[in-house]
């Protein structure tokens, strides 16, 4: 296992306050400083590091692993085996975001693709067992996952449908109301066109969104590699989820109310 962690030698936190920790990305690209809260996330199967954007802009310090080097990931980066790595350190973080690779269970695989199912991993069993033991509260990000919150672009403003079901462990996120789906996705459907407020922010050709419109959509702009954002998370979805869980676990730390 390689690790290419960011060194940050003299750093002092202090939560609530604004935190440069993690300014200078390990790609160069320009994180903005946000408040941190004293926490840390491993952001586990982390490609590209939609995900992570949000952990960190909820204020948490973030450090990835994915099995495949990531080069535009913006974040601490550990190449390695998810699941190993989280065997044998998962319990000194605050937190595990793990987004098992999807193509197992995900739908088009059940259906069109059923043939190809099982040349696809499936690890959402092994790796939810490997969190457990770690003892520290999760999210898992999967179509398989427990669906106790299910967000989508719509509840964030964002041109895109992107529906994404999320299992928490050790603390309990709030959903928010489903913004109705009000128009098509635009782009070729059956031989015509058709004009609508959302972006196809997956495959290409017919009408698909451009590089340009899905890291708008989205809010990812600091990779312009159209495979990593059409698999990527908004990072709004784990803004959103990343400050109720640093709310609650601070509360039960210190005895606070949430």
């Amino acid at each position: 296992m390689t690790a290419a962690v960011l060194d940050r030698p003299g750093t002092v936190h202090v939560p609530g306050q604004l935190d440069h920790s993690q300014a200078s990305s390990r790609t160069g690209f320009p994180l903005p400083a946000r408040p941190w809260n004293g926490l840390t996330v491993l952001d586990a199967c982390c490609c590209a590091g939609g995900a992570g954007m949000g952990w960190y802009l909820a204020g948490w310090d973030v450090v990835g692993i994915d099995k495949d080097d990531q080069p535009n990931y913006p974040f601490a980066f550990i190449q390695g085996d998810a699941i190993e790595y989280i065997r044998a350190h998962g319990h000194e973080y605050d937190m595990t975001h793990a987004s098992w690779p999807c193509q197992y269970d995900a739908a088009i695989t059940k259906g069109t693709n059923a043939h190809l199912r099982e040349t696809y991993p499936d690890l959402i069993g092994p790796g939810r067992e490997a969190m457990l033991a770690a003892g520290r509260p999760y999210v898992i990000e999967n179509p398989a996952a427990r669906p106790d919150v299910t967000l989508c672009g719509t509840m964030f403003g964002l041109p895109i449908l992107r529906h994404r079901k999320f299992e928490a462990h050790r603390w309990f996120p709030l959903a928010m109301p489903h913004t109705p789906h009000r128009g098509r996705v635009r782009g070729h459907r059956h031989g015509k066109h058709h004009d609508g407020p959302y972006v196809a922010a997956y495959g290409r050709g017919g009408g698909k969104a451009t590089v340009p419109e899905m890291q708008a959509a989205m809010g990812i702009t600091w990779t312009d590699v159209r495979r990593e954002l059409t698999e990527a998370i908004p990072p709004a979805y784990t803004r959103f989820l990343g400050e109720q869980a640093a709310e609650q676990i601070l509360a039960e730390r210190y005895g606070r109310a949430a």
